[in-house]
């Protein structure tokens, strides 16, 4: 990894940025916008590139990195890439065949952490979403135990460097941790994980057991009206958080990001918006006090 990035030593020794740049946008947003924002993200700092099969954009952000690697920006070795494997293909004949997808589309030999997306099969096939005549989701029944090992085979096939989960609570993550003949522990658990919804007692669990806690949704849950309670208060409005950014001249979003550093959480900062991608860059460069690490834990209400 590149020495100037700030990094996190997962549990087999590879480096993970404590920053990474979320690559998701929502349907209306142009594939091409994807190419453009990953390449800025780049040349503005961000080592660290999380993206998914299911955000249906690996080509574009593989077409980023693999411009940067071009023109002398970045070498392989200084991009940290995560991908993930989607509910379609956890049974474990479809692992593999997965991930290669993922590298085809992206046009790189391996991925730098390759994780399970969700913790819940659905039915394999072409649709993301598969559904029966009655709109209701078609599920699959697989022993996630199942999953891992095809996984940990990934990995010993040199597709990917480090393998994790996301989405996984306690229990789901401990059936993986005391599976007989565990070959690799996850490096680490990607979820959402916010002020408002902080994790703790996952997080603490995951230190315990050597497992990074990955956050998603930082600056608060997307507020999808079919998702998020509309009386709910908006994150980045926060009193609490709105007088430590002033005190500390920085944005509500810069302090809702150091603050996840500051717990030993990698986290993930997502915008297309060139502005915020340059500015998200600036939470290395400051730091908050003990005295606002705890005004910060007390606003968790454990919702989105």
């Amino acid at each position: 990894m590149d020495p100037k990035c700030q990094c996190l030593e997962l549990n087999n020794g590879h480096f993970v940025p404590v920053l990474g740049f979320g690559t998701y946008a929502p349907e209306e947003v142009p594939k091409s916008e994807a190419l453009e924002v990953t390449k800025f993200a780049i040349d503005v700092g961000f080592r660290h590139i999380d993206c998914a099969h299911l955000y249906q954009n690996e080509e574009q952000v593989g077409q980023a990195i693999r411009s940067k690697i071009a023109d002398g920006t970045v070498k392989r070795e200084d991009i940290f890439y995560t991908s993930k494997l989607w509910s379609t293909f956890l049974r474990p004949e479809l692992v593999q065949p997965a991930l290669e997808k993922s590298l085809k589309n992206l046009q790189l030999d391996y991925v730098d952490l390759y994780i399970i997306h969700l913790p819940t099969a659905l039915k394999p096939g072409e649709e993301l979403f598969p559904k029966d005549e009655n709109g209701k989701m078609i599920f699959d029944t697989v022993d996630l135990c199942r999953t891992w090992e095809a996984l940990e085979k990934c990995k010993d096939a040199g597709l990917a460097k480090s393998i994790g989960v996301s989405n996984f609570n306690r229990k789901q993550l401990e059936k993986i941790l005391n599976k007989p003949g565990l070959k690799y522990k996850p490096v680490c658990n990607q979820v959402e994980c916010h002020p408002y919804l902080n994790q703790s007692k996952l997080l603490d669990f995951c230190k315990s057991n050597d497992i990074v806690l990955v956050a998603y949704g930082a600056l608060g849950s997307q507020r999808l009206k079919d998702w998020v309670n509309p009386s709910y208060p908006v994150l980045l409005e926060d009193p609490v958080l709105c007088a430590i950014a002033k005190k500390h001249k920085q944005t509500a979003a810069l302090i809702a990001l150091r603050y996840q550093m500051q717990r030993g959480v990698v986290v993930l900062a997502k915008s297309y918006n060139k502005k915020r991608i340059k500015e998200n860059m600036q939470v290395l460069n400051f730091e908050l006090t003990p005295e606002d690490m705890k005004a910060i834990d007390g606003l968790n209400s454990n919702h989105c």
